[in-house]
Parts: C-alpha cells; structure tokens; sequence
C-alpha cells in the first residue's frame, strides 16, 4: 500500500518543477548531435494522432516530458487534445493560459522541427511504419503503439530506420513494465513450472476486409490523410468516429488498417508468451490453421525446439497459460495464479537469471534515450510480437499449414503467403 505523504510529496514536487519551467515557456534546448540528449535535459514531445489513445497516452507522458505539439488529420480530436495539453501546463504553472504547444494538420511540418525530441505515434496501425520511420529520419526518437507494425516488411523497415538513424524506439506493450507478467516470466524462465511444453493465449478474432458501407466524411476530417498509405475505402464513422464519441474505434477490425483483436490484444499476450519462451528475436516456425475453414480460434504455432503456441480460448478471457512439466501458471491484468497454487509465491533464488525490471514503461523510454541504452520493448521485440500477430492472421486467411523462417522473414514454398508478408503502402507514402 502506497504512503499517501510520498504521493503528496511528488505530486507537490512534480508542481513545482512544472511551474518553474513553463513559467519561463518552453523553449528549443541545445541538442548534443543527432539523437543524443544531455541527461539533464527534459524532452520535448510531439504526438502523431491525437483521438483517445492519444489522450490516454499523454496522460502518462505529460510530468515526463514537455508535450509541446500534435498532429491529426480530425481538426476537432486535435483541438480537444491541444486544449487537454494548454489547460494542464497552464494549471501546473499557475497561469491563465500556456501557449508553448502547437498543433498541425499534416505531422510532416512538426518533424522539421529542431526543438522536438521525441514522437509519440498513436494512429490507426496502417500508418505506424510510415510516420515513425519519416520521424527516425528527422532524428527523433519514437515511441510507437502496438502493435508496432501493420506487416511484417513494415516492421523490419522501423528496425532498419532506428538502427540507421541510431535513435531509441519503445513499443507500447506496457505489460512488460508490469510486476505482474514480469514476475510471470521469471517464474517460467528460471523453471517454477518444469519444462514448458506449450502455451495457450486467448485473444480476438482475426482481421476481416473493410466492407462497411461508405458514408459522407465530415468537413472537419481529412479523409484522404486518414487512410494515408492503406488502400482507399469509402468513409465510414466506425472507423473513424467523430470526437464526442469516446471509443476505441473499430478500424482495429479490419485488414487494411489493423490486425483484427487478434492483433490488438495479440500484442499484449503473445508478446508475453514471446518474452516467457525467450524468443524475443525469433519466432514459430511452422502454423497449423484449425480443420474448420470458418473457425477464429484453434491455430498452432510451433517453435523449433517443439514448444506449442495455441490461439485458444481457455475460459480467463485475454490472458496466457504456460504449461510445463512440474504446472502451469495463468497470467493477465487481473491474475497471475499456478497449479500447483505454492508455485506463485516461490521466493527467487540468488542463482535465478531475472529478466530486465522496468517499472514504469513511460521512464524507461526516456531513460534509453538519454543513457544510450535499449527500452524494455526495443525496436526489434516489438517487431516479433507484431510479426508473430500478422503470421497468425495470415495462418487464418491462408487455411492450411504454412512454415516460417524467422532469419529470412519468409514462408518455405508458398507465394501466395509471402504476398502478405509485404506491405501494401499507396500513393506517395515509402518506408524509407
């Protein structure tokens, strides 16, 4: 249980540094070459998509750093971000007003910007790749939702451009800032379960194509900025819902923009069975699709050392099962529990191997940054847990097995399948 004093004593703390630094605006800082930063130095940040996971985003980010523009392609979820961002700064400074933040139509005019640090990118998926691979060309560092890219030739594309650039990205997969699932992977790594022999995960349905209806678009919505790089379809609110309408919108549904709750929460839960198997550089090599040609739940996927990946609905809605030689242990948001139940309370031994701690997923980001060191969630694990999302959608589309090689990124003798290991970016967009 926290200690009200200290909480009391921080947020009191947090006010002042706040209210001596807006106090005299914010301001661009001296930059130490190309995506260094003096330790000292807070962050400037700018947000790619300012709808509700933007708003929920820079909740977090805002007594961290200075959140100083946004961009959105809906003039009215950029208004309400802007004033969300001006009202805090201006209460933390004991002031009427704060004019250090500057909001854009189109996210390219604030990456010329010297003074910005940092991208937060909170689009639709379609877009992640593009946006953070233009900002990690411009110098800054990103952090991206997940999951982190739309295919699978998106996602090395960004470990490419991170590494070129040498500049920091954190995937938003905040459960591995949790003690709950870390404790979970210690338990499973150092062997509290035996040996483990598979593991379950229950998440949603795969993607399905866009064929919603098409609808008038508002006056206040770029439609054409919204689809950007997907392929275009016509408007249609559940995609993209007007402002007063605080949702997650359901383009996560849909092949074009997202990798159906399959993807979505796929993210959070195979990226937990990735991290508790050590396969944070690798993946299944082989995928056996259910017999029932209609069936959303069933797939397998097999490591190479024979560990089994199931996509199966095992009655604790989202969350993952390992199972071993000596247990399982069930973990989720809500419940880390085993069988047998002493297993969950074993204490650690001195000799145990425990994975990287990250107790805020916010920190860390800015911690790799400013001491030259890779985030909880690098680059190149957040692009396995999304590579492992888009093999199992297309394990669903393609309805029968198909093996994989991790090295190469590429199915053994199936063209048809490898068509959608490639991106699919329209117009002008490049992921260069």
């Amino acid at each position: 249980m926290s200690n009200p004093s200290n909480a009391n004593s921080r947020r009191k703390f947090v006010k002042q540094t706040l209210q001596a630094a807006v106090a005299f605006t914010i301001v661009p800082r001296f930059v130490l070459g190309r995506g260094f930063l003096a330790p000292s130095d807070r962050i400037n940040m700018g947000f790619v998509g300012t709808g509700k996971q933007g708003r929920i985003l820079s909740k977090y980010f805002k007594d961290l750093v200075y959140v100083t523009a946004g961009a959105d392609v809906d003039k009215q979820k950029l208004s309400l971000f802007q004033a969300n961002v001006q009202q805090y700064y201006a209460d933390a400074a004991n002031k009427e007003s704060f004019k250090g933040f500057t909001g854009y139509a189109d996210f390219r005019e604030m990456l010329h910007r010297k003074d910005i640090d940092a991208i937060a990118v909170t689009t639709p998926d379609h877009w992640h790749a593009v946006v953070a691979i233009m900002a990690a060309n411009a110098g800054k560092h990103v952090y991206c939702e997940k999951p982190l890219a739309h295919s699978i030739e998106e996602g090395r594309a960004m470990v490419n451009a991170m590494q070129k650039n040498k500049v920091t990205l954190q995937t938003g997969s905040m459960q591995r800032s949790s003690d709950k699932f870390r404790n979970a992977v210690n338990l499973v790594r150092n062997g509290y379960i035996g040996n483990v022999k598979e593991v379950l995960v229950n998440v949603g349905d795969p993607a399905i194509a866009d064929d919603l209806p098409g609808m008038p678009v508002p006056d206040v919505l770029n439609w054409e900025g919204w689809v950007g790089p997907a392929v275009m379809r016509p408007f249609n609110p559940e995609l993209a819902p007007p402002v007063e309408k605080d949702i997650y919108p359901n383009w996560r549904n849909y092949k074009e923009y997202g990798g159906g709750i399959l993807s979505d929460w796929g993210a959070h839960m195979f990226d937990i069975a990735q991290w508790g198997l050590d396969m944070d550089r690798s993946g299944p090599v082989k995928f056996i699709p259910p017999t029932d040609p209609t069936a959303k739940r069933g797939l397998q996927m097999i490591y190479e050392n024979g560990i089994v990946l199931k996509h199966e609905d095992f009655g604790r809605k989202w969350a993952v099962r390992f199972v071993g030689s000596a247990g399982t242990l069930d973990v989720s948001r809500e419940f880390l529990d085993t069988n047998p139940a002493n297993i969950v309370s074993a204490t650690m031994k001195a000799s145990d191997k425990l994975v990287y701690n990250s107790n805020s997923h916010y920190q860390d980001f800015l911690d790799a940054i400013k001491l030259g060191k890779p985030p909880i969630c690098d680059v190149e694990t957040g692009h396995r847990s999304s590579s492992l999302c888009s093999l199992a959608n297309i394990a669903y589309w393609m309805k029968r097995p198909l093996e994989w090689d991790p090295k190469k990124e590429q199915f053994k003798n199936d063209a048809e399948a490898n068509t959608h290991v490639k991106a699919s970016i329209r117009g002008p967009w490049k992921l260069v």
